[in-house]
């Protein structure tokens, strides 16, 4: 059984693999051996270093047109079953921002969906773009005043209102989606060209953190139990979707095709982000008294 402090560079790119990949933490564990408390330890040391990165990486970005989007999940119980003033448990909201040119997450965040939690995600957003950009977002109302207080209208905005019918009447109805019915462009600010107003590219990436992270998948016992680990797992799922991955329409990573990164990164190379534990030299021998 591996620990932390045994814990190889090539066995923790090999767990990295794995979590990146959709597995469970439990799976995790039986595949490579390690112990749980390993793994955790292991996602919560990458977590934070990958997210403390792509915040220093993240900046001067060339974006010109952006889309954002919120994707839920929960942790340890939905809102529903969660027992009043029980404090981290419920709904969650991972809210993205991606460049439909590059395919980068320029920004992400977990939290909830009202209008603090969208102010605070625009506020991020902001500041990492180079250049004026044109956004579209859904037709949630939070994002009206996150964007003029980030923006101060200094963009080209509009919003894709998605329209549906009533969803089906069949027992399976809850897994079923509501028929689509159509979707109404609104222009918000400045000048945006009608045909790029689209959230096709984020609501793919919604996809492929559901495929990408087990917390994610629906009608599982895989969810998170610790809002702190499911932070650090969409941090370590976005360092390894900027940087790691291929992607099959740009032939290079998106942090490549953006020009933040120059080679595409080796789980190695997330691993270590976290410095090896370093060795702690032996005292002397004592010989133990018998008396």
């Amino acid at each position: 059984m591996f620990t932390m402090n045994t814990l190889p560079l090539a066995k923790r790119a090999q767990i990295l693999g794995l979590l990146v990949e959709g597995n469970s933490i439990n799976a995790t564990c039986r595949i490579t051996g390690a112990a749980k408390a390993t793994v955790l330890k292991l996602l919560a040391d990458v977590g934070a270093a990958c997210a403390e990165y792509q915040n220093k990486a993240l900046v001067n970005l060339p974006c010109k047109r952006v889309q954002c989007d919120e994707i839920w999940s929960f942790v340890g119980a939905k809102q529903k079953h969660v027992e009043q003033g029980a404090a981290g448990y419920g709904d969650v909201w991972t809210w993205t921002a991606i460049c439909a040119d590059t395919k980068l997450i320029a920004s992400w965040m977990v939290g909830s969906r009202d209008g603090e939690a969208a102010r605070a995600f625009i506020a991020d957003l902001a500041p990492r773009l180079a250049n004026r950009v044109q956004l579209t977002t859904d037709g949630h109302r939070a994002y009206l005043d996150a964007v003029e207080d980030a923006f101060a209208w200094e963009i080209d905005y509009a919003m894709l209102v998605k329209q549906y019918g009533e969803g089906p009447n069949s027992p399976e109805r809850k897994y079923s989606p509501s028929e689509y019915k159509g979707s109404k462009k609104i222009k918000i600010t400045g000048n945006p060209v009608k045909a790029d107003v689209s959230t096709s590219y984020v609501e793919r990436q919604n996809l492929t953190m559901r495929m990408s992270m087990r917390r994610f998948t629906r009608l599982t016992n895989g969810f998170s139990k610790k809002i702190e680990n499911h932070a650090h797992a969409v941090a370590l799922h976005f360092m390894y979707y900027n940087f790691g991955r291929i992607h099959k329409s740009l032939r290079v990573t998106p942090a490549m095709e953006a020009g933040i990164a120059d080679h595409v990164w080796s789980l190695e190379e997330i691993a270590a982000l976290v410095p090896e534990p370093e060795a702690k030299p032996r005292g002397p021998y004592k010989k133990r008294n018998s008396n």
